[in-house]
């Protein structure tokens, strides 16, 4: 049968987190990269869908696609990791400097990947900066905009709420890794993750490497966002906001509940009282 269950689950989260932690910086960096692009081929199919149909839904419907191929092919995403290798230190199957390394360059392979794929569309979506960007383009820079000085505006509860938006969002995104594992086929697998995904996407919830796209090819298509704007409103809160939704509310819950019970020590044979051993 396809299904795997819970517990065996919980047995693959731990042994995915090891494995990851134990992966080369080159091949950190290649993954990290790839999965940065992936997330902005998604990201910009959602807006185009959006923009074509005039319904959010729609575009949120497609961007798990990028979701599905980044989890086929075994890449490197800087928020799953926040649940499956911080497991490996919680674990203690891996020490936490490298658990922290890991993410490190898996953030940085996730962030250049990220801004190469926009800096390409920015040059598909205007002839290579020719034309003034509409349509697609004036979308991304709006919505830009829109995550960061819109919460900027707000002061503190602007802050307080792109976090709030960044738990809501990991929490779903690495349940969706969590559901591709309770099947062992690539159809199961897609079929798994795809509700999560969507789920995040479609309330508008932020995602930090989504958010490296979005943000700079906005900022490159004439979104009024300073590197300030985008750092101190949007990516340091989100990337934060990720980390806690996907290690506790995904990665720390299901591993308090479904990890394999700890092995039972053998009993400890007791003293013999100290008249009987006098005698």
């Amino acid at each position: 049968m396809d299904y795997v269950k819970p517990l065996e689950v919980a047995k693959t989260m731990l042994t995915l987190g090891d494995d990851k932690t134990g992966l080369s910086v080159k091949d950190l960096l290649i993954r990290g990269f790839l999965s940065g692009a992936l997330l902005g081929f998604a990201t910009s199919l959602a807006i185009t869908a959006t923009v074509q149909t005039g319904s959010p839904i729609v575009g949120a419907l497609i961007f798990p696609v990028g979701f599905a191929m980044i989890v086929l092919l075994g890449l490197e995403l800087v928020t799953v990791s926040f649940a499956v290798v911080m497991l490996a230190g919680v674990d203690g199957r891996r020490a936490w400097p490298h658990v922290f390394a890991n993410l490190g360059w898996v953030l940085l392979g996730n962030l250049i990947g990220s801004v190469v794929y926009g800096g390409l569309l920015y040059i598909s979506l205007t002839n290579m900066g020719t034309d003034a960007p509409t349509n697609v383009a004036a979308k991304i820079a709006a919505i830009a905009e829109a995550k960061t000085i819109a919460y900027a505006a707000h002061g503190y509860a602007g802050w307080v709420t792109v976090f709030v938006k960044a738990i809501l969002c990991n929490w779903m995104v690495c349940l969706g890794v969590v559901m591709a594992m309770t099947s062992q086929s690539i159809l199961g697998k897609i079929v798994g993750a795809w509700p999560p995904i969507l789920t995040f996407f479609g309330q508008g919830f932020e995602h930090s490497v989504v958010n490296m796209f979005v943000i700079p090819t906005g900022r490159m298509l004439g979104a009024k966002v300073s590197m300030a704007d985008w750092w101190l409103w949007n990516e340091i809160p989100v990337t934060l906001g990720n980390l806690v939704g996907g290690l506790l509310f995904t990665g720390l819950f299901l591993y308090w509940t479904c990890s394999p019970a700890v092995e039972t020590p053998e009993p400890v044979a007791a003293e013999a009282p100290e008249e009987l051993v006098q005698a």
